[in-house]
């Protein structure tokens, strides 16, 4: 999808830039403050709509994508994900050799997490209004990671898992949607639920979320017999609280 583009778009009369990778929608500072409105209300009223998720992070996501990109480039594995534009799909997995690797390693979690679950890789939609194309792989390598964060943090797909991830999300990248959901995702929450995230979950969450080594810096596909104690520890993210795996 992306590749190295060696000519510079120019901006049209309209305020229009050309397309810099397949699926590019180029659109105004206009358009992408009313897309960032709509999706954000539509995303605010359903936070399953993953697709008005994915626009409000494209549309208002420009300068922390700049700054993973950066931290991503001073990462000697990072510069190589962003040379190399790896991606994680269906197509790219060799399901039969993850399905053989032993318990405890993080492929072997990360397709039990899938299979338990019920989720693809596939699932995550490709980015359209991003108007750079380095920044564009940027963000679709974040939305390709998250259910590999689920695996390595150990949270479920439950709303409770879900806020608790935007949480470290939140801390670990600085996109104003993972902001946003890690501030408004606790109000879906029952009152035991809130209580464990903001006594427990939470705290962990953004302490490992500041802490980390930059998540999107991990050549993942080179990393699926690594156990996933020891990814953990690479990464120094603490293993979740006993009360996250308990909680239903």
């Amino acid at each position: 999808m992306f590749r190295v583009n060696t000519h510079t778009s120019s901006e049209s009369a309209d305020g229009y830039y050309g397309s810099l990778y397949p699926g590019h929608l180029p659109t105004t500072v206009l358009q992408k403050a009313l897309l960032a409105v709509g999706s954000g209300v539509a995303a605010l009223q359903n936070p399953y709509r993953h697709d008005m998720v994915a626009v409000l992070g494209e549309t208002t996501g420009h300068p922390a994508l700049i700054n993973l990109r950066n931290r991503m480039r001073n990462d000697p594995e990072g510069d190589i994900i962003l040379t190399e534009r790896p991606r994680i799909r269906l197509s790219t997995l060799d399901l039969n050799k993850m399905t053989s690797l032993p318990d405890g390693s993080f492929g072997r979690e990360y397709l039990r997490f899938l299979e338990d679950n019920k989720v693809t890789p596939d699932s995550r939609a490709d980015v359209k209004f991003v108007d750079d194309e380095e920044l564009a792989y940027v963000m679709q390598r974040y939305r390709e990671v998250h259910d590999l964060l689920h695996t390595i943090l150990g949270m479920p797909t439950n709303m409770l898992g879900e806020v608790a991830v935007k949480w470290f999300e939140a801390a670990q990248t600085g996109l104003p949607m993972c902001v946003l959901g890690a501030a408004l995702g606790p109000l879906r929450l029952s009152s035991s639920r809130m209580r464990s995230l903001f006594t427990s979950l939470g705290p962990w969450a953004l302490q490992n979320g500041r802490e980390a080594r930059c998540v999107l810096s991990i050549f993942y596909e080179r990393r699926w017999e690594q156990s996933l104690e020891d990814l953990r520890e690479e990464l120094r993210i603490q293993p979740p609280p006993l009360l996250a795996r308990a909680s239903p």
